[in-house]
């Protein structure tokens, strides 16, 4: 049994007429009866009785025209529908927080004003968990901070921020510089290992054979933000998630001559995976919002 078969079935009976049926189809009437006579034999009954020259659909013929009614109109749907699947599917991005944050909202607005029927549908991680993610192909894209991860993958550089160790005026009270040696000394409020941020301190500091230990730990920015409010240490954030606490007066900046911190931030996705027409869209409108 083929959807070929099935369909001439159909029209035949549609039609009450084998010739009528190949004229509509394009295709010879012996073309009809051979299609007609497979499934015939493959039901083990009549479909139609031939009666003189005419035909009539039998009981088994109406319950199975019955039973492929719906599956040829489905069939019919898809065909309609098979040139425009890229534009309907939807996509999954995994994001770092600090992007899901700022950028890419932004860019998801923008995106959905010219692909309205696609589902974007995001994850925001550890930009390590991100990588892990779209190394399984659970992921069609990365937005991720930091170094370019080594693996099968392909990427573009969207933009980049510094970093700023930032604590409120009552923690430090004199000194608003310090060294590399002397921050680790202090109380510190670290974003957890495998976050971009804080691999970017760590590899600062032990570029200046340093390594710190802090004092609290979090996969949330805000919670630390709270606690260097609260002048319970000093934490290192991107500028742009501390910079109305420095307006406020809030957070002081602390300077530590000697380290670099700064992020990139990067689009990044498998070497193998078919970058479709949205996807290629939504790089080129991320491209714009950094």
């Amino acid at each position: 049994m083929t959807l070929r078969n099935l369909e001439i079935f159909q029209t035949v009976a549609d039609m009450g007429n084998f010739r009528k049926a190949a004229e509509k189809l394009y295709i010879t009437q012996s073309a009809v009866s051979h299609a007609v006579g497979d499934l015939e034999n493959e039901a083990g009954t009549k479909l139609f009785d031939r009666l003189g020259k005419r035909i009539q659909i039998t009981r088994s013929g109406e319950k199975l025209l019955e039973e492929i009614a719906p599956i040829l109109a489905a069939c019919r749907s898809l065909e309609s529908r098979l040139g425009h699947l890229e534009s309907q599917a939807s996509i999954k991005i995994v994001s770092s927080i600090t992007i899901a944050c700022f950028q890419l909202p932004d860019i998801l607005k923008d995106f959905y004003e010219s692909w309205p029927d696609i589902t974007v549908i995001t994850q925001v991680v550890s930009a390590l968990a991100a990588v892990k993610e779209l190394k399984e192909g659970n992921a069609d894209l990365a937005l991720i901070e930091g170094t370019m991860p080594v693996g099968p993958f392909e990427s573009i550089i969207l933009g980049s921020y510094h970093m700023k160790a930032v604590c409120s005026p009552e923690y430090l009270k004199e000194k608003k510089q310090l060294t590399p040696k002397e921050l680790c000394r202090e109380r510190l409020l670290f974003r957890e290992p495998g976050s971009a941020v804080r691999d970017v301190t760590d590899s600062a500091l032990y570029l200046a054979g340093l390594k710190a230990y802090p004092a609290w730990t979090s996969v949330n920015s805000s919670a630390l933000i709270a606690a260097a409010r609260a002048g319970l240490g000093i934490t290192i954030l991107p500028d742009m998630l501390v910079e109305e606490d420095l307006k406020k007066g809030s957070f002081i900046h602390v300077e530590i001559p000697g380290m670099d911190l700064k992020n990139n931030m990067i689009a990044l996705w498998h070497r193998e995976k078919h970058l479709s027409d949205p996807l290629k869209s939504f790089l080129s409108l991320a491209k714009l919002r950094f």
